[in-house]
């Protein structure tokens, strides 16, 4: 159902604009040796799936300025987050260390809001700096839901946290700006483009934050309703090629590993869905995706508008993916490829063209390479590592060592157990809590792409071995342990607050059509847990 339209039409005459300007008036990679530091552009979107910008995904849905960034600049194939859920994950990319490093464990706990990121570095540094949209990396946003399924993800009970995901079909076929609050920061980033930084005679840093592709909330939920809808407009459904939309195989219920059980069954999946359901969903949420390309293009133009187009490293990614109904999910909180598996596309002065990189990076790289790129020293204790030897098209000799695994974990809500991903080489690596109370799991992506067949029984000398890398980057059973304490900490000291409310307040949060059934169980179950 791709659109051919008169939009459509300026669309491609836009980037043909673009391509030919950028290739007329593009740098040697040799400039970022000299004295001119680069300016850099930094937008971060939410809940993109990473494989929607090369083959055999892209081949859903036009994403005309991703495929320009990749024409112009380098993509990687095996991009992650540090923790598939928004606040842990963002925490990561501006701190540069792990998520047990920053004890974000959960959407409520982030950096102190005086950690010293990136951007404040770049702006000591002589960078002009500017933030728009969604920062969400410092502790007590989110909702009162969201807090305390986290803590209580231990309890001995099981009760939907959301709606049941849904689509939703908003405007005609003229109907552009449907994301308004993104539209309006994109409009902040670009008039500021236009107006301020092209008069700037120092680099300057940008950074946009976007909602898209997020789901939208769901107020038929109720009152403290989640965000299951997925919305869009004809325009952007256009955009999206029905026939190539894959259905996802589930597993049936009995058979799921248990975390994933949980995750499906508090996500409110574990119903009967059609096969076109699962298909408009993913349509759709393809089509949420198309308009957040749309605004990364507002952004490029407004960069080649100005004149800066060549004088400025643009960067895209996303805090994490969206599994849109696969392993029977919506959201993230999962290790799968579809959670947990990001964009992250570079290109400017000194990037190497049309190169696809495989090796495994993830967000905390981003804080070394904003550094890099500044000329900043980097700290010495940081998780990540720069991505600049790798972007500027070095031979692999040439590279300065780096790991070949990337770690990926998970503390939050709709998940039961604390979760920690091990990515090296074809094998993805998923263990929980202790490292023995819950099963863990081990996928060969090279045969096994849509981690269908856990073959951690086949090959135990396999999850022997990345079990113990895993044990030397991090200590799990321990970490696991903290959470647990903290979040029993955390709960006590929040009922403790309510005083006589307490009752109706729990009874009364995202899952309250199951809890007040049996209220008086779930909060049995709630002291027998303390």
């Amino acid at each position: 159902m791709r659109g051919n339209g008169l939009l459509g039409r300026a669309v491609l005459v836009l980037i043909v604009a673009v391509a030919v300007r950028w290739v007329e008036a593009r740098p040697r990679p040799s400039t970022l040796g000299g004295q001119t530091r680069p300016n850099v552009v930094l937008v971060t979107c939410d809940s993109m799936d990473g494989r929607l910008t090369f083959y055999p995904h892209n081949q859903t849905v036009d994403l005309p300025f991703i495929n320009f960034m990749k024409r112009f600049g380098t993509v990687f194939l095996n991009a992650y987050t540090n923790s598939p859920i928004c606040c842990p994950s963002r925490a990561a990319m501006w701190s540069g260390l792990f998520t047990h490093l920053t004890e974000s464990w959960n959407n409520f706990k982030g950096l102190d809001p005086d950690y010293v990121t990136w951007m404040d570095l770049m702006g000591k540094h002589g960078y002009r700096t500017q933030k728009y949209g969604k920062l969400d990396y410092t502790s007590g946003h989110h909702s009162v839901s969201n807090r305390v399924e986290a803590w209580t993800r231990d309890v001995d009970f099981l009760l939907r946290q959301e709606g049941r995901p849904m689509v939703k079909l908003t405007g005609d076929r003229k109907h552009v700006r449907v994301m308004k609050a993104d539209w309006k920061n994109t409009d902040k980033a670009v008039n500021w483009i236009k107006e301020e930084a092209i008069n700037f005679t120092q680099p300057f840093v940008l950074y946009l934050g976007l909602n898209l592709p997020h789901p939208y909330p769901s107020p038929y939920a109720g009152e403290n309703f989640g965000a299951s809808t997925f919305l869009t407009s004809p325009y952007w459904l256009e955009k999206v090629t029905y026939e190539a939309i894959q259905i996802p195989k589930w597993s049936s219920l009995s058979e799921m590993h248990p975390v994933d059980y949980y995750s499906s069954y508090t996500k409110n999946c574990t119903g009967d869905f059609t096969q076109q359901e699962v298909r408009n969903i993913r349509a759709f949420y393809y089509a949420m995706c198309a308009e957040t390309d749309a605004m990364l293009g507002e952004i490029i133009s407004a960069l080649r508008g100005a004149g800066l187009l060549k004088k400025t490293i643009v960067i895209f990614t996303a805090d994490h993916g969206e599994l849109a109904m696969e392993h029977r999910q919506f959201y993230k909180m999962s290790m799968y490829e579809g959670s947990s598996h990001v964009p992250l596309l570079v290109m400017g002065p000194g990037i190497e063209e049309q190169q696809q990189i495989q090796n495994v990076v993830s967000l905390v790289d981003v804080y070394p390479t904003m550094l890099d790129i500044a000329r900043i020293p980097v700290p010495q204790n940081l998780s990540g590592y720069s991505l600049m030897p790798l972007l500027r098209g070095k031979a692999e000799s040439e590279v300065p060592p780096r790991p070949s695994w990337v770690l990926s974990e998970f503390h939050g809500c709709n998940v039961n157990s604390s979760t920690y991903m091990l990515r090296t080489g074809k094998w993805k690596y998923i263990t929980y809590s202790d490292g023995h109370s819950v099963l863990p799991q081990l996928f060969d992506l090279s045969d096994d792409p849509d981690e269908l067949t856990n073959v951690a029984v086949k090959f135990p000398v396999i999850v022997h071995s990345l079990d113990q890398i895993l044990r030397s980057i991090v200590n799990y059973p321990k970490v696991s342990s903290t959470v647990q304490e903290y979040n029993k900490r955390q709960f006590v000291s929040w009922r403790e607050s309510l005083g006589q409310n307490y009752s109706n307040v729990i009874a009364n949060l995202r899952w309250h059509q199951d809890w007040l059934k049996e209220p008086k169980k779930y909060e049995n179950a709630i002291d027998k847990w303390l």
